[in-house]
């Protein structure tokens, strides 16, 4: 487990800005958003501070998770796939039974590189790179090809396997 993923540890950790640049969309909704968006840059039209879980999802979605908790990231891809309509940010796990069944969902996997270092509630960039990578999941069409157009400047693109 990262550092960044300790139990204990903040699970405010929001995404840069030069991600959804590459992306080039703008959201429908945040779905895990915090309260005090001072220094978050999705770029989207709602969002959800609390509550994701149990409300439904409208439109277009980001979904970047809180990843503190052993499994926690689960309940969120589950209802990212049943939604079926855009993108999930989580850690390079590819061993994890969670990642499997998400890669095995997904229309499309991106893998960013180098490490995403993530910005803090106070709007600095943390210090150090997490322990593991990054992974874009797509859902849906419009999504696969947000992420297939941002490869070039972020990573690595697989598209859905036949």
């Amino acid at each position: 487990m990262a550092a960044h993923e300790r139990p204990g540890k903040s699970d405010e950790w929001y995404t840069p800005r030069y991600i959804f640049e590459a992306l080039g969309e703008t959201f429908d909704l945040d779905v895990a958003a915090p309260v005090d968006r001072t220094y978050v840059t999705t770029p989207a039209l709602g969002f959800f501070t609390e509550g994701a879980l149990t409300r439904e999802w409208r439109g277009f979605v980001w979904v970047n998770p809180p990843f503190g908790k052993r499994n926690g990231l689960e309940p969120w891809l589950d209802k990212f796939f049943t939604h079926n309509y855009g993108i999930a940010l989580t850690p390079d796990r590819t061993s994890a039974p969670w990642w499997q069944a998400a890669a095995r969902r997904a229309d499309g996997t991106l893998f960013i590189s180098p490490k995403v270092r993530f910005i803090k509630p106070d709007g600095t960039t943390g210090e150090s790179s997490p322990g593991t990578g990054t992974t874009l999941f797509a859902s849906g069409t419009r999504a696969a090809n947000a992420l297939r157009h941002a490869a070039p400047k972020l990573g690595v693109y697989y598209p859905k396997a036949a």
